[in-house]
């Protein structure tokens, strides 16, 4: 397991409110806030608080645990990596009802976002993501418990080579704001194996 210094995490839009202490981060969101790209919706949204850890190491996996507050439609939390305002991704789930919520990723390369989803029940209040990096490839799972991880997607960043920055984000698009809490941060050596299938194409 590699460290995991909360001492060194930095801020991309700082929120008005929140906490963090030992292992256990708090965000008050604020209205308005959100990361989205053009995409269907024709707008731009770029004032998401996040926070983030930095690393050029190009094999590792990331791991928080997320319980929420959310009451409002488009209330979300969850792990984020961002680069700069069109390229990034981001898992959460997004309060839709008093019915369902949608647990989903976004992944916006050169500022196209797209939102891939699944129905689940709106009284889920805690879930766990990991974010596992195989150079510029990503994988993001998803755990009911933090032990037993399920796959959500696999995809690729066009500026995800190098020096990366990831963490964790809160907001609410719409007239809401609720509290986020993470806990349980952990970096570790890539969870995500290599492919043990078809070999790759000769370049």
């Amino acid at each position: 397991m590699m460290n995991f210094d909360l001492t060194q995490l930095q801020w991309t839009r700082q929120p008005a409110a929140y906490t963090i202490a030992d292992d256990v981060i708090e965000i008050v969101t604020a209205p308005h806030t959100d990361l989205w790209q053009r995409t269907y919706y024709h707008f731009r949204n770029d004032n998401a608080p996040v926070l983030q850890l930095q690393t050029a190491e190009p094999f590792f996996s990331f791991t928080v645990k997320t319980q929420f507050e959310s009451k409002h439609r488009f209330d979300q939390c969850g792990i984020v990596l961002y680069l700069d305002s069109e390229n990034w991704l981001k898992a959460s789930i997004e309060y839709e009802n008093e019915r369902f919520q949608h647990l989903g990723s976004v992944v916006t390369n050169h500022g196209y976002s797209d939102w891939a989803t699944t129905e689940i029940d709106a009284a889920v209040k805690s879930m766990w993501y990991r974010l596992s990096r195989r150079q510029d490839d990503f994988c993001i799972e998803c755990s009911e418990d933090g032990v037993t991880f399920r796959q959500m997607r696999i995809c690729h960043l066009w500026q995800g080579g190098g020096t990366v920055r990831f963490g964790i984000y809160a907001c609410s698009p719409e007239e809401s704001s609720f509290k986020a809490t993470f806990t349980n941060l952990q970096l570790t050596e890539c969870k995500w194996l290599a492919h043990n299938g078809q070999q790759p194409d000769e370049a």
